[in-house]
């Protein structure tokens, strides 16, 4: 049954996958990250699989993942590890080195907007993880390009959504309700939407802001900046966001602010668009790679407020350039949906398990027989 073009017979339903990385999205108020949600709808359509790990603590979920690695290798046919880069990339290093002692098919999933700044600063480190698996895979062609200079062949394979959840609404003529929706930290810039909506309300009073996500240390401050800034009437904090409060509220709003220093492929970006919500972005990391000016979303250099606010004016004053912005961007959305997703993730399994299977001379599916 192998054939040329790789192991397009091999049923991957009998074999077991384990996925690595931070699951904490089965906790109230923790995001849920895209490893864990290519993780769940695997599992959806019937796949086996493991998912490591969900405990809170950093160290916790290492040494989890470590133990359940080694208690279930005998069974897992492929390990699909989200890397990160910082501190995650000790959980990358040490995940890579057991699956290769264990001898487990390794996908290394690359990402965050900030990995090409760390192999820079660490290319030796960096390296040697990335040098451990068996392929590569990013979400954009940002870093498959930006990694891809220091010799490794990534394959792009975009973010998911479940389409079906994101009803779309197309856009054209708006007012001036605008939302933002990341982490309060300081690298999603959030004191950028409420410098943009304070010029924005010179000329637009009845301008209102829709401010949401977990706090990572600075929502009082902003809050603060807010009541000085005499905002408080036109700034509501939606707090965390779980799936249905976030189409709500993505639902209601007419313009997605990104303001973020560093970004790769924002999921909630797409999930903006997928709703029908023009997108104004600043132009950093892998977001130029997503969004072409005047096409489907607008950029504009990071911190940047002056052009945020013009842009946010110009969509208000071209309802046809918003209906094209609108339209493009679910079309752009729909490339996300798990239904050509999959189809993208099951051939590349297929590929990697047969050429692995090519090289130890052992055939997958003659293991499935037994």
């Amino acid at each position: 049954m192998e054939n040329k073009t790789g192991y397009r017979d091999l049923d991957l339903k009998r074999m077991h996958f384990c996925f690595v990385g931070n699951m904490l999205g089965h906790h109230e108020k923790y995001v849920t990250t895209q490893g864990q949600i290519v993780a769940d709808l695997f599992a959806r359509e019937g796949y086996q699989v493991t998912r490591v790990s969900s405990k809170i603590n950093r160290v916790a979920r290492l040494f989890d993942t470590v133990q359940r690695l080694i208690r279930g290798f005998r069974t897992f046919d492929m390990v699909i590890l989200d890397a990160y880069s910082g501190m995650n990339v000790i959980t990358a290093d040490i995940t890579g080195w057991l699956c290769n002692r264990l001898k487990i098919p390794l996908v290394m999933v690359l990402r965050g907007g900030n990995f090409p700044k760390f192999i820079e600063k660490y290319p030796r480190w960096t390296k040697r993880v990335l040098n451990r698996a068996d392929h590569l895979v990013a979400p954009s062609s940002y870093l498959a390009e930006k990694i891809g200079v220091w010799g490794y062949e990534i394959e792009v394979i975009p973010n998911v959504i479940d389409l079906e959840n994101y009803a779309y609404r197309e856009r054209s003529k708006i007012p001036p309700r605008l939302i933002w929706m990341r982490s309060f930290n300081h690298l999603y810039n959030p004191e950028m939407a409420i410098k943009v909506l304070a010029r924005l309300k010179e000329s637009e009073p009845q301008a209102t802001l829709v401010m949401a996500g977990a706090d990572k240390g600075l929502e009082d401050e902003i809050k603060k900046m807010t009541e000085e800034m005499g905002l408080s009437d036109s700034v509501r904090f939606a707090g965390f966001l779980d799936l249905k409060k976030k189409i709500r509220e993505f639902s209601e709003a007419d313009i997605y602010l990104n303001t973020n220093r560093i970004d790769n492929m924002p999921v909630s970006v797409v999930e903006a668009r997928a709703l029908g919500l023009p997108v104004i972005a600043t132009d950093v990391g892998g977001l130029p790679y997503l969004i072409k000016h005047g096409e489907n979303g607008l950029l504009v250099p990071s911190d940047d407020v002056d052009s945020m606010v013009e842009n946010v004016k110009l969509l208000l004053n071209d309802p046809e350039l918003t209906r094209k912005i609108s339209q493009n961007g679910r079309e752009i959305a729909e490339r996300s949906a798990w239904t050509s997703v999959r189809k993208e993730l099951e051939a590349m399994i297929k590929r990697v398990l047969g050429k692995k299977s090519t090289e130890n001379k052992v055939s997958l599916l003659e293991k499935q027989t037994t």
